[in-house]
């Protein structure tokens, strides 16, 4: 895994620890930032590809599980690996279910924290390949006519060409069409790939 993108928030108001952390990523050839609060830490973040952030649970202002809230209210797709030295079981069972990769106690070992770290820029890269092919599905579905995407939907509902006819009142023949249509301008190449393509578009209720 190419470290040539990557890049690494570490966001705690210990000016020490921000230094000790900034120094094992940096051996490990990670670019990182490093922010002395949460605030700082939003008003710089730029989602990314293989980013992360590692972010300690408890900071003046805003908190580490606030932050954490905070950057999923906002849509900030930065997986986020918590480093403390006041953790407890309730805090991080908290702080993963909300998606931290991690919830690591302090002092945390370089192997630890660089493992985390890059299963964290792991996800990052799933993120953005899925941001990439919501936005790829929205933009075909788009194209669709109105009457195209009533056959969409009515074809992931499980309905056959002839129900969709009965019920559009419309011929099995015009159906046919236009579920070819669909098929081309979605790119799907299975019912199955366009209901995902559906559900990614969130046209589904």
């Amino acid at each position: 895994m190419s470290n040539d993108d990557a890049l690494i928030y570490v966001v705690d108001d210990d000016a020490a620890v921000r230094d000790s952390l900034t120094l094992l990523l940096e051996q490990e050839e990670l670019a990182v930032e490093s922010f002395d609060s949460a605030e700082a830490f939003l008003a710089a973040c730029r989602p990314a590809p293989r980013r992360c952030a590692v972010v300690d649970v408890r900071m003046p202002g805003m908190d580490g599980l606030q932050l954490q809230a905070e950057m999923a209210r906002r849509g900030i797709a930065v997986p986020i690996v918590f480093l403390t030295g006041h953790g407890d079981i309730p805090m991080s069972v908290r702080a993963i279910r909300a998606g931290a990769v991690d919830f690591l106690t302090k002092p945390v070992t370089a192997l630890a924290l660089v493992d985390s770290v890059r299963r964290a820029m792991g996800e990052s890269e799933q993120l953005s390949l899925r941001a990439e092919a919501n936005q790829t599905a929205e933009a075909r579905v788009a194209s669709l006519t109105e009457r195209e995407r009533e056959v969409m939907l009515l074809a992931v509902g499980g309905l056959s060409n002839k129900e969709i006819a009965r019920r559009l009142g419309i011929s099995h023949r015009t159906v046919e069409i236009h579920r070819a249509r669909v098929m081309h301008k979605t790119g799907a190449g299975s019912v199955l790939e366009l209901a995902r393509i559906a559900d990614d578009c969130s046209l589904r209720s």
